[in-house]
This record gives structure tokens, sequence and C-alpha cells, in this order.
């Protein structure tokens, strides 16, 4: 049951201190090892490109799954009940970040209040396009988007992964994540990412499910029906999931000029869509726990058969 009670610590640990030092943080240590081992990548022809970022990748997932895998093993060998889950869910705390996605959408409401400049900056924080040149309602919807696809990346599926492969599951889909949001673009990444971008998109597909059925439990305002053709509208095969899920739980579009548009025909989100959006997310984190810990119970009665 050690691994329930550090599932159980981590969420109490985001809660309350939210996350590490950037000197300790395990995320920023794979992004270091992604930024100094990739940087000659995409300057190498096409199929030398794929191969070497294939091979970047594996070496930088087999170190971070043995790395996590041996510091559960010296947890749960070495150190009594409750000091094995304490360590663990220090561990597990920085493979997920609930409390810092929260502040940062609440954060780009709170500036779009004081004026529009001021929260397409706040955006920028969050986000990757160009928000110079959005207007009030696209910041609004580009939060919001951030908010759905990020619940799953940053909150479901490092869980998911966890109570399948305990705290090594965790930590290679975070480097994956990572991996993708550093290398998975088009232009000078198109080839030296591939794999990046594929491995997070298997890694993620069941997550992706799962954060859309979890928005529509704790709602239970729109149709399920409807939620596939949605999805299918962005030209990603997973955060249209957890998105389109958003904006029909909502009743709001959110849209991508020129590249999707979920829920078309709804209203532009207004002002309250951003805490109600915040409330449902929290909600689906919530529901999450209680799912995660009776499947990690589940696991452990099935082993012990």
């Amino acid at each position: 049951m050690a691994l329930l009670a550090a599932l159980l610590l981590a969420l109490l640990i985001d809660r309350l201190w939210g996350e590490p030092p950037a000197a300790i943080h395990p995320v920023v240590a794979m992004g270091f090892y992604l930024k100094v081992a990739g940087q000659r990548l995409p300057g190498l022809p096409a199929a030398a490109a794929f191969g070497a970022g294939m091979l970047v990748w594996c070496l930088g997932m087999l170190a971070t799954g043995w790395l996590a895998g041996w510091l559960q093993a010296l947890a749960l060998t070495q150190l009594p009940e409750f000091l094995s889950a304490l360590a663990l869910a220090v561990l597990l705390k920085p493979m997920f970040s609930w409390r810092m996605l929260h502040d940062e959408v609440r954060a780009v409401e709170a500036a779009l209040e004081h004026s529009l400049s001021a929260g397409r900056e706040r955006l920028s924080w969050l986000v990757s396009r160009d928000t110079t040149y959005l207007s009030e309602s696209e910041v609004r919807e580009s939060a919001i988007e951030s908010l759905a696809e990020n619940l799953n990346d940053s909150v479901v599926a490092p869980i998911f992964w966890f109570v399948l492969f305990g705290l090594p599951g965790a930590a290679i889909y975070r480097f994956a994540n990572t991996a993708d949001a550093m290398w998975g673009y088009r232009g000078r990444w198109e080839w030296a990412g591939k794999w990046a971008a594929y491995a997070d998109d298997v890694l993620s597909w069941l997550p992706a499910r799962l954060t859309a059925l979890l928005i529509w439990a704790v709602t239970r305002n729109f149709c399920l029906a409807n939620l596939r053709s949605e999805a299918r509208r962005t030209p990603s095969p997973n955060s249209g999931w957890p998105m389109a899920a958003m904006a029909l739980a909502l009743g709001v579009y959110l849209r991508k000029p020129g590249v999707y548009a979920l829920n078309a025909g709804r209203r532009a989100p207004e002002a309250t869509d951003t805490p109600l959006a915040l409330a449902v997310s929290l909600k689906v984190v919530v529901a999450l726990a209680v799912l995660a810990s009776t499947a990690i119970v589940l696991i452990a009665n099935g082993g012990g058969a």
C-alpha cells in the first residue's frame, strides 16, 4: 500500500507547496539533457536526424526509467513503510503539476481583468503560440484550451502510468512529454523530433481519452456521442479529446484560427468560464485520485491472489 499512500501524499504536497525549486526539479534535469544532447540534431540529414533523435530519446528514457526504478526499490526495501511512502511521494510529485497549471490559468484571467496586453503577456508564459495580436476572447480560449490539454499531459497521464508501473511509469511519461514539448515541433525539428512526437502520442493515447471521459463524468452535461467527432477536428490524435470535452462541458467554442474550431456555433468563452473550467478540472483531479486509488488497491489484491 506504499504506492497508494505515496500518490495521496504527492497530491497533498502539490496542493500545499506546488513545484520544487528548479535546481532540484527532475523535469528541469530532463530538459537539460534533451537540450544538450539534441542541440546538433536538427542540422543532420533527415534519416540521420531521425535515427539520432530516436537513439538520444531511447538513452534518456532508459536512464530515466532505471533511475526511477532504483529509487523506488530503494525506498520500498530500505525504509520503514511510512518513510518509504513519503520518499516515493516526494519523488512522484515533480512528475505531475496540478497546482501550477491551476495558478497559471487563473493568472491569465486575472491579467485580462487588468488589460488585454497584460492578458496576452501572461498567456505567453503558458502557450507556445504568438499571443501578440490575440483578442480578449482568443486569449481566454487559449488559456482554457491549455488547461484542458495540460490536465491530461501534466496530471492524468503521469498518474495513469504511475498506477500501472509505479514511479518508473510516471517518470518515463514525463520524459517523453518533455521531449515532445522540446523536440516535437515541425520546421527545423521535423525529423529530429519525429520519434519524440510519436512516442508521446502513443503514451498519451489512453490518458487523453480518460481525461475526456472524466470531464464528462464530473459534468454530465453533454452527449458522449458528440465527443469523438469534435475531438477529431484537431490535427493532434490526443489533445483534441480533453479540449473538445471541455468545450462541450462549458457550452463554448474553442478555436485555433486556421487550424481547428471545437464546438463551433456556440458562444465565445466569457470571464465566468475560466473559473468554471478550473472548477471542472479540480473535480477531474479528485475523481482521478479516487479512480487511481481504487485501481492501485485492485492491482495489489490481484497480485496478492
